[in-house]
């Protein structure tokens, strides 16, 4: 797959050398066992804390003129409410006790553009090559096993000049922030993510040109990136 290269303001360390790429490993019987923890609290804990996340990646999509959008990731629902309701929403998850809420949530909001909401690893979707004008992962890059196979998806489900979103921790530059996130790597299992999971390593070898990439809130902890894809 040809490489688009890489904006000069993605990060790197200090000393110019890309972030390791092996992060603290991860499998989806972790994930699983994680978001089956997770399911009765996400949206009172996680769903709070990761909103302001959330917002920006949908008011982003909401402003494109695209119409079809698969959100990998979907969770328990709670950024299906926000999409324009024009748009056609097609979720994603790999866990059933997210999923049961997500259904839930639909039928609650009568949310007739949700297209469907399917059981389904995201490093093997389903879904046909260039299906999707946006494709959106919200918080998703640093559970899934394997990332860049997470973003080959994702390019490949896309049409060519469609939208990816993705919102993520990435993992700091340097300094205190940095440190932090290399000793809570051994705790992944735990956290149910990687604290030392990197953007450079998501993001090179793959088809795909960065148009945006900012910090966003809580304290600048995530990072939005779009990209536009080129194949």
């Amino acid at each position: 797959m040809p490489v688009t290269p890489a904006p000069r303001h993605l990060p790197k360390g200090s000393n110019g050398a890309r972030y390791r790429t092996e992060p603290a490993k991860m499998d989806y019987a972790t994930v699983r066992r994680a978001y089956r923890r997770h399911a009765p609290y996400y949206d009172a804990v996680f769903g709070a804390f990761l909103g302001r996340g959330r917002r920006v990646a949908i008011d982003t999509i909401n402003r494109l003129s695209q119409r079809r959008i698969l959100e990998v990731g979907v969770g328990t629902g709670v950024s299906l409410p926000r999409y324009r309701r024009d748009l056609q929403i097609v979720g994603i998850d790999i866990s059933p006790e997210m999923l049961a809420k997500a259904r839930r949530r639909v039928e609650e909001h009568g949310l007739a553009n949700v297209e469907a909401i399917h059981e389904m690893d995201a490093e093997n979707i389903t879904f046909a090559d260039s299906s999707f004008d946006v494709v959106a992962a919200m918080y998703v890059a640093s559970v899934v096993p394997n990332p860049p196979k997470l973003l080959s998806e994702m390019i490949r489900v896309c049409k060519p000049g469609g939208d990816l979103i993705v919102v993520n921790h990435f993992m700091a530059e340097g300094g205190i922030r940095a440190a932090v996130e290399r000793r809570l790597a051994p705790l992944s299992d735990i956290l149910g993510w990687r604290p030392d999971f990197g953007l450079a390593a998501f993001v090179d070898g793959h088809k795909a040109h960065v148009i945006e990439h900012r910090h966003t809130d809580p304290f600048g902890m995530f990072t939005l990136v779009h990209f536009r894809c080129v194949k």
